[in-house]
């Protein structure tokens, strides 16, 4: 059976919807899911009008109506979503609301288990704070609706894997929030997500902060502090975890196949690599050929994936969007939703039910 995904359609005045219809447009999609938009018609179907390929729409009431079809974008319209007015490229909190409002609903069916999975396209944040809503961004509203305390980003981009110890915090912060336990704690998170979506033991290098890891305390202690004490901490539980390494080489390494997984001390240091790897631009018309890469959190009770770029406002609405990463987080959603059912027959097997 299909995993059921649903999909937010993120802020409607950014290239969300635009980047949704368009890999929901591409029949191999099916084969894989059954998709299933969370979000408001209107910007659904103007994003529809700027394609070549006509699609259909069909409201649900319910994620278990869904038929999987291609050529038919399904979706749910949650209650009280306003189809509120917004022009392309416009940051308004009447459009950070109604994005809000589509991730609280489907984090709510998936913690119901009416879906297997959620895909987020892109969120605005001024947006999201006009609309009163003071969230970081989407993995700090689904660790606080999902209840978990203990979550990563995951950040992939083709062979390269990158997990991060903080994210949207100012860098003053990011050194404050290096300790040990946090160092261990995201190890831990990255060796259980990477098994199951490898389904065999990660091979893990972790970053250091500092230049060459500090030169032995010349540019700082956190690695001899934190760091390195958490690898210790990782090895004795029989993760295969190496470092601090150098963060200038260490991605490199990772890139050619050293690593499956680097962990990453703030957010920059992990998202510039897998950017590079991940994006690539057209040189005489400044538009991006190429946009790799999925965002995955990981530590909560349900399986979130989400395109690594954001909501590209200077693009709206002009069918310039390109729909890569998109279509790659859905598709790595079903992947680890089958991965998931995988290991619940294992269990079952294993408990003789």
């Amino acid at each position: 059976m299909r995993p059921l995904i649903l999909i937010t359609m993120g802020d409607p005045a950014g290239v969300g919807p635009e980047i949704t219809v368009k890999a929901l447009s591409d029949p191999g999609l099916y084969d894989r899911c059954v998709p299933v938009v969370v979000g408001a018609p209107e910007p659904l179907r103007q994003a529809a009008a700027l394609l070549d390929t006509p699609l259909s729409f069909r409201r649900l009431t319910h994620p278990a109506q869904a038929l999987g079809r291609p050529g038919t974008v399904e979706y749910l319209c949650p209650d009280g979503l306003k189809a509120a007015r917004f022009v392309p490229g416009i940051v308004s909190g009447a459009c950070g609301e109604a994005a809000f409002t589509c991730i609280t609903t489907a984090i709510r069916l998936a913690l119901q288990r009416e879906a297997d999975a959620v895909a987020t396209a892109p969120i605005n944040k001024e947006a999201l704070h006009l609309s009163g809503h003071a969230f970081a961004g989407h993995t700090e509203i689904f660790a606080h609706y999902t209840g978990s305390t203990r979550y990563a980003m995951l950040l992939i981009a083709g062979s390269l894997r990158v997990i991060h110890c903080t994210t949207h915090v100012s860098m003053r912060q990011a050194c404050d929030l290096i300790t040990r336990e946090r160092v261990l704690s995201v190890i831990r998170l990255g060796h259980t997500a990477c098994s199951r979506i490898l389904r065999r033991p990660p091979r893990i290098a972790v970053a250091g902060l500092n230049p060459h890891c500090s030169e032995n305390g010349l540019f700082g202690d956190e690695e001899a502090r934190a760091i390195a004490p958490a690898v210790a901490d990782a090895q004795k539980d029989g993760i295969l975890a190496e470092g601090p390494l150098p963060p200038d080489t260490v991605f490199v390494k990772a890139a050619c196949g050293q690593y499956d997984l680097v962990v990453a001390m703030y957010h920059d240091q992990g998202h510039i690599p897998i950017k590079l790897m991940g994006f690539h631009m057209d040189e005489k018309t400044g538009a991006f050929s190429q946009m790799s890469g999925v965002n995955v959190t990981v530590g909560l009770p349900i399986i979130r994936t989400s395109v690594d770029h954001g909501t590209a406002f200077d693009r709206a609405g002009q069918n310039r969007a390109n729909p890569q990463s998109m279509t790659e987080a859905i598709l790595l959603a079903a992947g680890m939703a089958e991965g998931r059912r995988h290991e619940q027959a294992l269990e079952t097997g294993r408990s003789g039910g």
